[in-house]
């Protein structure tokens, strides 16, 4: 008997010891996949977060979202975003998924051009009045909204930058002009932020000299020749200080970033040769200046920027973000090439923020609506001129109402329905069939009569995929969703085969459903297109414009010329879709440049052409 019960003693305990070992491997296996999948996430820009509608320009009755001048940093091993006019802020764990605090105390409207520094991990300091001067707030608890104001401080500063150095030493940068020059003072951390007397001016734009800092979309104004120079961030990285400026105006496609390097805060500063550091000017959103580089806990720089919509105003503005680099020579750049694709998230091992390969399937798709109260081009120049071309409406062979406008990758067009409930709907026959692995939804602003932070807001919809335009599935729902998503982009659990894309909406923000652009993403099923031949550059008798063209590529969608001052440099890109030539006024007059150019399609990305070198 004593036998028998220890023989079924033995048995229990290995039975336990097999379950807890089996439970133990199931632990350990569902945690690998949890961490295979955030290593695998995705995101794009313009970055998916509930942008703030605007209280500027409310007077005149203009309802639209915006997300511009990002002070982004890291307190704790977590990431927190300022965003002009927000009335609040965004909390992050990941760069990827941010979720809204609402503060306890903060500026009547709204913080304007913030800036924001976290000194030590100890405490938050905060500036951005919208009336230029005041107070500048801290606190050691901004996931709580908590806030303690300094007595005021500062006169007349607009997009400010606070910088403390390793010593305590404390710098306030400002400027926001054509005409004056960033400016530089130093402050008493410990005594409220006094000025210590300590002053000086920096330096202006060069327009003769750099082609990138002229005014205009395109770096083209008829009238106007001086760019704004704004936006003036401070990073500090192996004992050298790279102060970033903005460039030419915030509502246009060339809207960047340039760097001047100094040894101290104070300078003298250095032009950098390879600027602008951020740029992206091409594809469907433009834009990449008055940003900020924040460093990410495992060592990855990444430079969050304003992208130019400028549909509604020229202050209707969007965010996005870049992975950063510094080079063997202390160059600083930004990859943004394919930058409104979708790119790795931060968690990826190897290729944080790159391209991760998936192409536009929609694009130059037969986008049918269920109704059309309108359908508008705006184009966006200056102050005064804004152009808005109502096109017609066109039906197709069925009768059904056509929309070119969802699938045009223009930010600056858009429809309208004739309302906003579950009546309402869109579809897209892609021009092939593609492996779908993504969608964007990029909602317009039509009217929608909201002038301020509202809560409560909602997207809500279904979207469906189909092989032939009869048979459909549903591939994403969110009928029921609390979200607010204005630039949702949402990724399949797995790729689904298909030429067909219908959005069903069931509510959205505003009096009409509205949409500027419906992008589906994931990869054709044919061959990537060729390389690129008889690619010609032509530098101009103004050496700040060039121009190229090339034999066109059969199946191609469009182009992206790389270019940079030397061979291993080319960290600049242009993105141009259905054309096989550009003119480009963007180079640094004196510099010598290297030139490259690859095709794209649904398919996929050819090789790069030789590289050509322009003296």
């Amino acid at each position: 008997m004593k036998k028998l019960l220890f023989l079924l003693t033995l048995v229990f305990l290995f039975s336990c010891n097999n379950e807890k070992n089996q439970n133990t491997a199931q632990t350990s296996d569902t945690k690998k996949a949890s961490e295979i999948k955030k290593r695998l996430e995705t995101y794009i820009n313009p970055l998916d977060i509930d942008y703030t509608y605007m209280v500027y320009n409310s007077t005149q009755n203009k309802s639209y979202r915006s997300g511009a001048d990002p002070a982004v940093i890291e307190f704790k091993g977590e990431y927190y975003m300022f965003v002009t006019r927000s009335f609040g802020y965004w909390h992050s764990t990941d760069l990827i998924n941010w979720n809204f605090i609402k503060p306890e105390q903060w500026f009547f409207e709204g913080s304007n051009a913030p800036t924001a520094f976290n000194y030590k991990d100890s405490l938050v300091y905060f500036a951005g009045n919208p009336a230029g001067y005041g107070s500048i707030l801290y606190t050691d608890d901004p996931k709580g909204g908590k806030w303690t104001p300094t007595a005021s401080i500062s006169t007349d500063i607009q997009d400010s930058e606070l910088f403390i150095d390793d010593d305590g030493q404390t710098y306030l940068y400002w400027g926001s002009s054509n005409v004056n020059p960033l400016q530089v003072k130093m402050l008493n951390k410990d005594d409220r932020f006094l000025e210590t007397g300590v002053r000086k001016e920096l330096f202006n734009l060069d327009e003769e000299k750099h082609g990138w800092e002229r005014f205009g979309e395109n770096n083209f104004h008829p009238t106007l020749k001086e760019g704004y120079m704004e936006g003036a961030s401070m990073t500090k990285h192996n004992g050298k200080y790279y102060l970033q400026y903005a460039a030419p105006g915030t509502q246009f496609n060339v809207y960047a970033d340039g760097v001047y390097i100094g040894d101290t805060p104070l300078g003298p500063f250095k032009y950098m040769k390879n600027n602008p550091m951020s740029f992206k000017p091409g594809g469907f959103t433009n834009g990449a200046g008055h940003g900020i580089t924040v460093k990410q806990t495992n060592g990855q720089y990444w430079h969050f920027a304003t992208m130019a919509l400028a549909s509604n105003s020229q202050w209707e503005r969007r965010l996005s973000m870049f992975p950063t680099y510094f080079d063997a020579d202390g160059l600083m750049y930004s990859n943004t090439s394919y930058g409104d694709y979708p790119r790795f998230g931060a968690n990826h091992p190897t290729k944080a923020g790159e391209h991760n390969g998936w192409m536009l399937l929609s694009y130059k798709g037969a986008a049918t609506v269920s109704s059309s109260l309108m359908q508008i081009k705006k184009f966006t120049s200056d102050d005064d001129a804004v152009e808005v071309t109502e096109l017609p409406l066109e039906k197709n062979a069925d009768g059904q109402i056509i929309s070119k406008v969802l699938t045009d990758e223009d930010p600056k067009t858009f429809w309208v329905a004739d309302a906003n409930d579950d009546k309402q709907w869109l579809t897209i026959e892609m021009l092939k069939p593609g492996n779908i692995n993504a969608f964007q939804l990029n909602f317009h602003d039509h009217e929608s009569g909201i002038y301020t932070r509202t809560e409560g807001l909602k997207h809500q919809f279904t979207i469906e995929t189909s092989m032939d335009g009869i048979n459909w599935q549903t591939v994403v729902d969110r009928s029921t969703s609390e979200r607010d998503t204005p630039n949702a982009y949402i990724v399949l659990d797995e790729a689904v085969k298909a030429k067909f894309v219908r959005y069903n909406n069931v509510k959205v923000p505003g009096a009409n459903f509205a949409m500027s652009e419906f992008r589906v993403f994931g990869l054709g099923l044919e061959d990537k297109p060729t390389g690129v031949t008889g690619f010609k550059v032509k530098r101009e008798a103004d050496r700040r414009d060039v121009s190229f063209s090339w034999d066109a590529v059969k199946g191609a969608q469009g182009y992206n010329i790389r270019w940079g001052i030397a061979k291993d440099k080319l960290y600049q890109s242009w993105q141009v879709y259905n054309t096989n030539e550009h003119f480009m006024r963007s180079l640094d007059r004196d510099t010598p440049y290297y030139f490259t150019i690859e095709a794209f399609s649904e398919n996929g990305i050819s090789v790069k052409s030789d590289i050509t070198y322009a003296e």
